[in-house]
């Protein structure tokens, strides 16, 4: 797999090798990108940014048109490959890691024309912010990508991805398309590389304009400081440690259901998953109980079989810190009431079966640090207010859900939590609804009209 620079597919000086970490077998290479890579993909989208921020809103809005149709007609390419990159059982990826970048790029293919704002005697206008350094995670390779490119282009700028050096194949077939799909030279850019490297040459470039980053809070703030220093635009979407809210009235059964479905989506690697379920004490017992049960069907093994229900994690490096924050967490005294270090799970791969600890201190690591694997923390509460409390003790603040048989009741708990997101009862993921945290989980946000806010600038011309 090439580079992407200026309407072009350019050879790289050296490659990287890309695994199957169901396998640990080598399933593709893609080319280690230079910062004098990053030089030349930004020059072209600097060139190219007049031009495109001048076209009509309809025509950009027609090439996303055409991107979705090409990338639909690759639908089944696309979740393979991923399936193959990340380990993501081939169901999820196909209605998720592929069906929801999808449908983004459709919502913003089909947005209607924003009309300027007349407030006063000023004319209050949007106008593209420039070039764009997209740098993006392996997690949800497609999604993550399709997040920034689609309303980054329909606002008018250009774009300089960094796909993320372990699932860097899925950016290919997505450029194939972007090809296809004839966007001008320049408009979409693609160097591959590794974060040190290249995610720092985008991030620190003098001629990038805003930086759009996804990833862990640690190298999202390295990439805050090194577009400080140019006063650049900086959008931020980052760790969580979402907590899941069980009160009294709720039906504990489907919530812990639901709950631990959502702990174990992706393995565990997003960064939405309610790792925290807090349950009322009247419901405790009953609800570890039906955790771990639900936790011994997540079977783990190959991507491509039907059966399998947890993939691997992406890597042996992240397989071990998985295992190192259950090992933790037994020491700390939490209670394994399923899976752990000495579950059986494939012989080869990165795996770490479905885990979950009944009896978690709230202030534990457990309770306070990103595992992004599939392991899930229980722990009671008497009262409403002890619920918000212990969901809101956290450096994160990006997603979070709450039960109840009163639906004004989960709105006031809701309400309390500070967090970008909150699902009530189960509520679906909305990719029309603005996406992003409080705290340490970000700054901006990604997705719908919301989103590409993110990519624009306003002025106000007086009259």
């Amino acid at each position: 797999m090439q580079l992407y620079i200026d309407g072009a597919w350019t050879p790289g000086r050296d490659t990287i090798a890309v695994e199957n970490p169901a396998t640990g077998e080598t399933v593709g290479h893609c080319a280690a990108g230079t910062a004098a890579d990053v030089d030349a993909a930004v020059a072209a989208a600097r060139a190219a940014f007049d031009g495109w921020a001048a076209t009509p809103f309809a025509e950009r809005r027609a090439a996303l048109d055409r991107l979705h149709g090409a990338l639909a007609a690759r639908a089944g390419e696309l979740a393979d490959t991923i399936a193959r990159e990340l380990g993501t059982p081939l169901k999820v990826a196909t209605r998720v890691q592929v069906g929801l970048p999808l449908t983004v790029l459709r919502g913003y293919a089909d947005s209607a024309p924003q009309p300027d704002e007349e407030i006063g005697h000023s004319l209050v206008v949007r106008e593209p912010v420039g070039v764009v350094g997209a740098i993006t995670p392996w997690n949800y390779p497609l999604h993550q990508v399709v997040a920034k490119l689609a309303p980054a282009v329909l606002a008018g700028c250009t774009v300089v991805l960094k796909p993320s050096e372990l699932t860097p194949l899925v950016a290919g077939l997505l450029f194939e398309a972007v090809h296809a799909a004839g966007f001008p030279p320049g408009v979409l850019n693609l160097v591959t590389g590794t974060g040190p490297v290249v995610g720092q040459a985008i991030a620190a470039h003098p001629g990038v304009d805003m930086v759009s980053f996804t990833g862990s809070t640690a190298v999202g703030r390295g990439v805050a400081h090194a577009a400080a220093d140019r006063i650049a635009r900086v959008a931020l979407e980052l760790g969580g440690k979402s907590a899941n809210i069980v009160l009294a009235d709720a039906d504990v059964a489907r919530a812990v259901k639901v709950g631990v479905g959502n702990a174990f989506l992706n393995s565990g690697q997003t960064c939405t998953a309610w790792t925290r379920m807090l349950v009322h004490r009247d419901a405790y017992d009953r609800a570890v109980a039906l955790a771990a049960e639900a936790a011994a069907g997540y079977t783990a093994g190959d991507p491509f079989d039907p059966a399998t229900r947890l993939g691997p994690l992406v890597s042996a490096a992240q397989r071990d810190r998985v295992r190192g924050h259950i090992a933790r967490a037994e020491a700390d005294g939490a209670r394994l009431v399923s899976g752990g270090l000495d579950a059986p799970v494939p012989g080869r791969g990165h795996y770490v079966a479905g885990t979950v600890f009944a009896d978690v201190d709230p202030g534990s690591a457990l309770a306070q640090e990103e595992v992004f694997g599939p392991v899930l923390a229980i722990m009671p509460f008497d009262t409403d207010d002890e619920a918000v409390a212990i969901a809101n003790h956290s450096r994160y603040g990006l997603a979070g859900g709450v039960w109840s048989a009163d639906p004004d009741r989960a709105l006031a708990v809701a309400r309390r939590l500070r967090t970008g997101a909150v699902d009530v009862n189960g509520a679906a993921f909305n990719p029309l609804a603005p996406f992003g945290g409080y705290k340490q989980s970000g700054l901006g946000r990604e997705l719908g009209p919301h989103g590409l806010a993110e990519f624009q600038q306003l002025k106000a011309i007086q009259r």
